[in-house]
């Protein structure tokens, strides 16, 4: 059995890939991310684990780590990026702005494509710099 963590689908497969079907995918892993990075940082109470949490995965903080990261992206994760960007949603959540959301999409997209692509260094990377701790 292949192991998620190993899966590397070929560029054909991902390019066959709906944005949202990555941005689903990438949703998940940067909230792995951030969950890990909370954990790490010691918070003990599970309500303290959810807030901080959350200031990481919310659309808003996801615009603003888009931001962040934009200037290190290659050509094709910016392509991939503009992608997620460009896709369309069909509801804004209470909170968040239409180009907020359509930000945050976009960085999970990108990150979907990554963790899909096997690309799990570059995933780290990207997420440090996401999260300010790439600088």
């Amino acid at each position: 059995m292949e192991y998620l963590t190993e899966l590397k689908m070929t560029d054909d497969a991902l390019r066959g890939m709906s944005a949202l079907a990555l941005a689903h995918i990438g949703d998940a892993v940067y909230e792995l991310l951030a969950r890990t990075r909370v954990c790490a940082e010691g918070r003990l109470t599970s309500g303290g684990l959810h807030r901080a949490t959350v200031e990481l995965v919310c659309a808003r903080a996801q615009y603003e780590a888009a931001k962040r990261v934009l200037p290190v992206l290659t050509d094709g994760e910016r392509d991939v990026l503009n992608r997620g960007r460009n896709a369309k949603v069909h509801a804004v959540p209470k909170g968040s702005s239409f180009e907020e959301y359509h930000m945050a999409t976009a960085l999970e997209s990108l990150f979907g494509w990554l963790y899909l692509k096997g690309e799990l260094a570059r995933v780290r990377e990207l997420f440090e710099v996401c999260t300010g701790g790439g600088e």
